[in-house]
């Protein structure tokens, strides 16, 4: 709704209440991809008939071919509510709206009941709505099917009905009971009295009409208007269709009209430049947030666009910043709010004023027509236009004189431009100067912008003086609306910022330590240089370091000024921390490869000697256990060899760890096999000692 859209419409009317000029663009891609955006549907359907129409509208508009495939959901209320006898008239007008896009497929004895059924209405109707409902769904009737009789007979008499809810200001009031009068009121009387035009069966009484006309005159007049030209009609009724902002009074307005002016047999010279500042109102408000607000939006430029007598004609321009250095070209477009091409027509330049100052230059020259972009174009800027702001005026002048009943021009457009140009800088030089005598101690050449990187030291009976001038690429003295800065940071972080003023032909400017030493803070050290120059014309601004100044000052007093504490970088606190590199302890000292592979060889000797013994004693090994105890007997000896290349791999490469797991292991493997083995050993010893 137009709640939505408060902020942006108050944003709008307070620009243009404070500004003369304003750029209009007519209805651009953007509003195609919004409708498709808002107007979506998940399930088919909309949740309403209402909504269904105002999202096909608009897609008929834009001329958007890709949508939603409603048409099953749609037609199925359509002939649901079209087939019903207890329909309200409201349900009825949206049916028949819908019908008339989808075109579905309904039994044509339906149609009959149903114009019955509206022109019986027409007779007991006491209120605005029901009068609209009522005539709305006739003129639906006579666009869908000629088999059914929609005139009225009466029509001079319902004429007065809905003519007699009228206020003197040109505003109209719901119903009798109502005294409360409002712009969206009007608008549905004029289309609804538009629609008893159409649908009378005799012609009405031109007093009537007249009137009409008259009343039409009055609503304009209370249009609300700013200086850029933007018109709308204010609105602050609340009713039972909820809040009705500037945005849908303003919409109803334009369709009550357009609806009158196709009806009517006479011209209704309707006020062009009111015309044109209500196209200008609709396209000032940009892509609505809300679907309800694109659709006042599409649907009232598209009754601007038709309107007879009066077709609006926007004035735009694809760019409004113009480098002179580059040579651009100005290029003017000149198209119907939704974007059509104008009729055969010719566009001059005929002033250009400086922004801020009411002195003008007359121009009065003829722009160049491009039929291959449809452009007007201003190949070469006049002479005395430079870098900065300016307003151009521009007037349309028609080709063919009759197209001035036709369309409105508004007379003279105005429209910001930009100016800008790449920024000569020379004469910069930067200097320590005496206190008392002004001479100079020491002065050095600056390129700007480009590299420096001066060093001079000062003490506080000194000064510095930093000066340079700003030239126009036609030669003239750069006078930018933003000033140039100099800043002087402390290797404390301490920062001090120095406009350098404009002093005629040269910026320039003068610290005098002496003077600055309590906002220094009698901090002595280095302190970085920086300049920054820039302008929203300049193309080449720049933030450029030169140098630092070492700087002597005295000591600080005891009740002087201490220096801010400076901000914590948020970075350094919560950011990444360094990483931290460990050192582990240096291996110790180990003998050479030779010694150890002696030693090793020095302890398996005596194994080897053990089993020479062995051997040379000729051992007995008769009681070696038999059948199924040698098994154990075997694995008991496999399990020692295991141990001991256990202990040789810990000795070349195992750890301490993995060799007492592995040892708890084989501990209980050796365990089990040799309790098996001995037992058997011992029972055996047992048995021969008893025999």
């Amino acid at each position: 709704m137009d709640r939505n859209l408060g902020i942006l419409v108050a944003a709008l009317l307070l620009v243009a209440s404070t500004c003369e000029s304003a750029i209009f663009n007519p209805v651009s891609e953007s509003h195609r991809s919004a409708a498709s955006e808002l107007f979506s549907s998940a399930d088919g359907s909309f949740g309403s008939l209402e909504e269904t129409y105002e999202a096909l509208k608009t897609f008929e508009v834009l001329g958007i071919e890709k949508k939603p495939d409603i048409r099953t959901s749609a037609c199925v209320s359509v002939v649901k509510i079209l087939s019903s006898t207890s329909s309200a008239l409201k349900d009825l007008f949206d049916a028949l709206r819908v019908n008339g896009v989808l075109k579905c497929e309904l039994n044509d004895r339906a149609f009959p009941g149903i114009g019955s059924k509206l022109k019986d209405s027409l007779n007991g109707a006491n209120s605005l709505f029901d009068f609209y409902y009522s005539i709305g769904g006739l003129m639906l009737i006579k666009d869908q099917t000629s088999e059914v009789d929609v005139h009225i007979s009466d029509a001079d008499r319902i004429f007065r009905s809905i003519k007699a809810l009228s206020q003197s200001d040109g505003r109209w009031r719901l119903n009798s009971n109502n005294p409360e009068s409002s712009n969206d009121a009007a608008g549905i009387a004029l289309e609804a009295l538009a629609g008893v035009i159409s649908l009378a069966s005799s012609e009405i009484d031109s007093s009537l009409i007249a009137t009409l006309k008259n009343d039409i005159s009055k609503l304009f007049d209370g249009v609300e208007k700013y200086d850029d030209g933007t018109c709308y009609f204010d609105e602050k009724l609340v009713d039972a269709r909820g809040h009705k902002g500037p945005l849908s009074a303003s919409a109803s307005v334009v369709r009550g009209i357009t609806a009158f002016a196709a009806v009517s047999s006479e011209n209704l010279n309707l006020p062009g430049e009111k015309v044109l500042g209500l196209a200008k109102f609709f396209l000032g408000i940009g892509i609505p947030g809300s679907a309800k607000d694109l659709y006042y939006q599409i649907d009232a430029l598209s009754c601007l666009e038709s309107i007879r007598g009066s077709v609006p004609l926007i004035l735009s321009l694809p760019a409004t910043v113009l480098s002179v250095t580059k040579k651009d070209q100005l290029k003017v477009k000149v198209s119907t709010v939704l974007g059509s091409a104008s009729p055969p027509l010719s566009v001059k330049l005929m002033q250009i004023f400086v922004s801020g100052s009411k002195d003008a230059s007359v121009i009065d020259q003829k722009l160049k027509f491009d039929p291959e972009n449809s452009v007007h174009v201003l190949e070469t800027l006049p002479t005395n236009v430079d870098v900065g702001n300016y307003i151009f005026s521009f007037e349309i002048i028609f080709d063919e004189p009759e197209h001035k009943n036709k369309y409105a021009t508004g007379g003279r457009t105005r429209v910001p431009i930009h100016v800008t140009g790449v920024i000569k800088i020379d004469s910069a030089e930067i200097a320590i100067l005496e206190n008392d005598l002004g001479s100079v101690e020491t002065q050095k050449k600056l390129d700007l912008p480009g590299e420096s990187a001066v060093a001079l030291s000062a003490n506080h009976l000194q000064k510095l003086r930093l000066s340079f001038r700003l030239t126009t690429p036609s030669g003239q003295v750069f006078k930018p609306h933003q000033v140039a800065f100099l800043k002087l940071k402390h290797e404390s972080g301490v920062e001090h910022i120095f406009v350098v003023a404009n002093s005629g032909k040269k910026f320039e400017i003068i610290l005098d330590f002496l003077g600055l030493v309590d906002k220094f803070f009698y901090l002595s050290g280095t302190y970085d240089l920086q300049l920054t120059v820039g302008d929203s014309v300049m193309e080449n601004s720049f933030l450029q370091p030169l140098g630092h100044i070492e700087l002597d000052l005295p000591e600080a007093p005891e009740k002087a000024a201490r220096p801010p504490p400076q901000p914590v970088d948020m970075y350094s606190r919560y950011g990444p921390k360094a990483e931290i590199s460990h050192i582990f302890r240096v291996p110790e000292k180990r003998p050479p490869r030779e010694l150890s592979l002696a030693f090793f060889g020095l302890v398996i000797l005596p194994f080897f000697g053990f089993l020479a013994g062995l051997f040379h004693l000729r051992a007995n090994l008769k009681n070696f256990p038999k059948s199924i105890h040698a098994t154990f007997a075997i694995l008991f000896h496999l399990g020692i060899a295991a141990v001991l290349s256990l202990y040789a791999l810990f000795w070349f490469k195992l750890d301490l760890f993995t060799t007492l797991k592995t040892l708890g292991l084989l501990g209980i493997f050796l365990m089990f096999v040799g309790h098996k083995t001995l037992s058997h050993l011992a029972s055996t010893s047992a048995k021969l000692k008893t025999t």
